[in-house]
C-alpha cells in the first residue's frame, strides 16, 4: 500500500502516525488556570530533550484553533508538572483526557488528591509515583494546525522511594504504561536485557565565543 501524505487530512494523519509511532510515554500534566483551578491532561507526544539542565518536550496541539487548557495554562503561568501513571492509574487517566470547561478541575471530578509544588505553584498527583516540577523554557510552532512544542526545564524531582536502584528507575518496579493507536493502551510486558554497550560520558559542553 503506498500514498502521499499530501492526500491524508489532519485527523486520518493523526490516526496513522499515532499507530506507527508505538508505545508512546504518556506525560499526565497537571496545571492551574488564573482561579487557582487544577488542570489535569495526558499528552503522549513527550519525550526529553536534555540532560543538563533536564529538560522535556511535550507537543500541545489545539481544539478548533483554540489553544487547549494545558497550553493555555502554560503560556499564562510559565510552569507546569509532569506527573508519570503506573498501571493503577490507568483509568483516571485515560477519562482525564475527557474534554472540560476550563473552570472544572478533572483532579477534583476524579478523586486525585494533589500536592503542592515545591519550586513552582502547580501542584502534583499524589498518587503518582514519579512527578516533574518544570518550567516553561521554550515553545516552538510546528505544522498547520497549531501544534506547539513545548519545553519545560525540570526543576525538581518527586520520586517514589523504592523505585531507585544505584540512581536509575527500576521500571519494572514502577510499572508504566504507555500509549498505542485509538484508545489502547499497553503496559511494560517482557523485559529483555543485553549487554552494557560503553559509552562516551557526557559532557558539558563551553559555549561558544560571539
Amino acid at each position: 500500500m503506498h500514498f502521499p501524505a499530501s492526500d491524508l487530512n489532519p485527523e486520518q494523519t493523526y490516526r496513522l502516525m499515532s499507530g506507527i509511532i508505538v508505545p508512546r510515554p504518556i506525560a499526565w500534566i497537571s496545571s492551574v488556570n488564573a482561579h487557582g483551578v487544577v488542570n489535569l491532561a495526558p499528552f503522549s507526544c513527550y519525550t526529553f530533550v536534555s540532560n543538563q539542565p533536564p529538560m522535556i518536550g511535550v507537543n500541545i496541539g489545539r481544539k478548533a484553533g483554540q489553544r487547549k487548557d494545558t497550553g493555555r495554562n502554560i503560556m499564562d503561568n510559565g510552569h507546569f508538572v509532569v506527573n508519570i501513571a503506573d498501571e493503577t492509574l490507568l483509568d483516571p487517566l485515560h477519562e482525564s483526557a475527557q474534554e472540560h470547561p476550563p473552570e472544572v478541575s478533572e483532579a477534583d471530578l476524579l478523586g486525585l488528591p494533589v500536592i503542592p509544588g515545591v519550586v513552582v505553584a502547580t501542584p502534583r498527583l499524589a498518587a503518582a509515583p514519579i512527578s516533574l516540577e518544570c518550567r516553561l523554557h521554550s515553545v516552538t510552532p510546528f505544522g498547520n494546525t497549531g501544534a506547539e512544542f513545548f519545553v519545560g526545564e525540570v526543576v525538581m524531582f518527586h520520586i517514589r522511594e523504592g523505585l531507585m536502584q544505584d540512581g536509575k528507575i527500576d521500571t519494572a518496579i514502577l510499572r508504566p504504561i504507555c500509549r498505542i493507536g485509538g484508545p489502547n493502551y499497553a503496559s511494560l510486558g517482557e523485559i529483555i536485557t543485553k549487554r552494557g554497550i560503553a559509552q562516551t560520558a557526557k559532557s558539558v559542553m563551553k559555549p561558544e565565543a560571539a
